[in-house]
């Protein structure tokens, strides 16, 4: 009984809960009192490996203290790239911090994809990206209300289906939901998160998981990995958007600013 216990009690030192990880970690308890040979007992031996408690990362690593300023209580670093910025106070709220995080990606991924595009097509026309709507020699081989109102149609269409989902997860992947029933497997959320459906269609290079059996299989070491890559680079994408528009209000280009 004793041993049992005691067993019960090392387990329960490897936890999530008490070592603030997801991952399981391994304790390691030899049995307690155990005959050896000769009939006699040796002394009650035990070995215990217990991760240690990582400390959550600050945003101004050198300054401690500071209460929520600085260490909020509801940032637990849990998140990719939580290091505890939330002056405002705007994820008190465990509904709204899921929203804004959700807000974040999708503006983030959208940033990095203009931040590229106003590098390349710039650097291949040589027209400014803020004028590049309005110039004569723009390639444009429909309307600008036919360009609109296509737009408006398939990012409704693929938008409405990403709000419902963030509300009702699991809920587009079925066949009504789809426009033609053979893509209904190709919404579904493979890796369980939200914002990171994973699958043959959203990870075709399978830089997160695998396709074992022609079955995609998600890796949870390389999507946590890829997932704080993703939001760093999508935080520095938005401030760099920040800084052209900036520059822009000035008639300058970033590649102008850089003496290209």
């Amino acid at each position: 009984m004793a041993a049992a216990t005691s067993g019960e009690v090392l387990n329960g030192l490897g936890s999530p809960f008490l070592t603030g990880s997801s991952k399981r970690n391994h304790t390691l308890a030899a049995p307690i009192g155990a005959p050896i040979s000769g009939g006699s007992a040796s002394a009650p031996k035990r070995v215990v490996i217990v991760a240690a408690v990582a400390a959550k990362k600050s945003w101004i690593p050198a300054v401690k203290g500071g209460g929520n300023l600085l260490d909020p209580e509801w940032l637990d670093g849990s998140l990719p790239g939580d290091f505890g910025f939330d002056p405002l106070g705007l994820g008190k709220d465990p509904a709204f911090l899921k929203w804004y995080r959700e807000a974040e990606l999708i503006h983030g991924r959208w940033a990095m994809a203009a931040v590229l595009g106003i590098f390349v097509a710039q650097a291949w026309s040589g027209i400014p990206w803020f004028e590049a709507g309005a110039d004569p020699g723009a390639i444009a081989p429909f309307s600008f209300g036919s360009l609109l109102g296509t737009q408006l149609l398939l990012m409704g269409w693929v938008e409405s289906k990403r709000w419902v989902d963030f509300f009702n997860p699991e809920s587009q992947s079925v066949e009504w939901a789809t426009p033609w029933s053979r893509t209904a497997e190709n919404f579904a959320n493979y890796t369980g998160e939200q914002g990171y459906p994973g699958g043959k269609f959203f990870d075709p290079l399978s830089f997160a998981g695998t396709i074992q059996n022609g079955v995609y299989v998600p890796d949870s070491e390389k999507l946590d990995r890829l997932k704080l890559a993703e939001i760093k680079h999508a935080r520095l994408a938005m401030v760099a958007m920040l800084i052209f528009y900036f520059e822009a209000g000035q008639g300058k280009t970033p590649l102008g600013a850089l003496g290209l």
